[in-house]
């Protein structure tokens, strides 16, 4: 065996034994598992093609039933004060509330922050991974990793595990030399020069209102601020509270009960537009 060895035969598959030979399979087996560890951008595959297409396939032919339901509110826009982030916090595995305490706003570093939507566990892990090249970043060229390029990581990720049943769904906000920016936000219903506590408050009403259309939405409404000084975390509000808060403005007047739980200056507004419509059609009416 000595010899063996000192020749490099016992490498050979003929020359080991079966526990040898299933000792060696299982390694190997685990090293492509795990691959991730040392390659994280590197994880192991489905074993067969287009598996978001082809897993309900499987599955059918197995006679198992598997939804893999899923929904998530947060919201991010730019205004003069710099960027606002505002998320609920309820995770959920098919109908079932797993979570009310989940953290959607992920801190990849000071001055930048990414959001979560989609399947937890691929937005978590490429979280981990993107905030790990954002600090290599820094300690390599002693400055900040901009906003453009973390999106841009995030981008390539997309596309290189494109059709392999990726759930993941980012927005990231951040100020590095060419200011606050924010990549993948819709930019409706806001004005720009907001003040930071009317910027705070849109951000609270936009998430409460959604989460009281989402059963998959819910929890803590977690609320953030960030500008060329770094980001802050406004405040980590339950959307109970923030139900009395808001419905409470809607009942003090019998007239306005009606009204959905929204801010005193829209119904004012909207009973002063009811008013107007009220009396156009009574002065149609008088002329037929």
């Amino acid at each position: 065996m000595a010899l063996e060895e000192i020749c490099g035969l016992n490498k050979f598959g003929f020359m080991k034994g079966f526990d040898a030979q299933v000792k060696d399979w299982d390694q190997q087996q685990l090293q492509i598992a795990t691959i991730n560890l040392r390659n994280p951008y590197s994880l192991m595959a489905p074993p067969f093609e287009n598996p978001a297409v082809n897993l309900p396939k499987i599955l059918q032919q197995c006679n198992v039933r598997m939804e893999f339901d899923h929904g998530t509110t947060t919201l991010g826009f730019k205004y003069q004060g710099g960027v606002i982030l505002c998320a609920d916090s309820r995770a959920t595995s098919g109908q079932y509330i797993g979570s009310q305490s989940m953290r959607k706003v992920v801190e990849l570093t000071n001055y930048m922050l990414g959001t979560l939507a989609g399947g937890a566990a691929d937005c978590v892990y490429w979280d981990r991974v993107l905030a790990r090249e954002c600090r290599l970043h820094e300690l390599r060229y002693k400055s900040r990793m901009p906003v453009d390029a973390a999106a841009r990581i995030m981008c390539n990720i997309s596309t290189e595990y494109k059709g392999m049943g990726l759930a993941m769904g980012m927005m990231l906000a951040g100020c590095d030399d060419e200011g606050c920016k924010l990549i993948y936000v819709d930019s409706e219903g806001y004005r720009w020069n907001l003040t930071d506590e009317e910027a705070y408050d849109l951000a609270r009403r936009a998430i409460y209102h959604a989460t009281s259309k989402d059963a998959y939405s819910g929890g803590i409404v977690r609320l953030y601020h960030i500008n060329d000084k770094g980001w802050k975390n406004i405040c980590n509000t339950d959307c109970n509270d923030l139900h009395d808060i808001f419905c409470e403005e809607t009942t003090s007047n019998d007239d306005q009960a009606h009204l959905p739980c929204t801010s005193k200056a829209w119904i004012e507004q909207k009973l002063r537009h009811d008013n107007v419509q009220a009396r156009v059609a009574a002065v149609t009416m008088e002329k037929v």
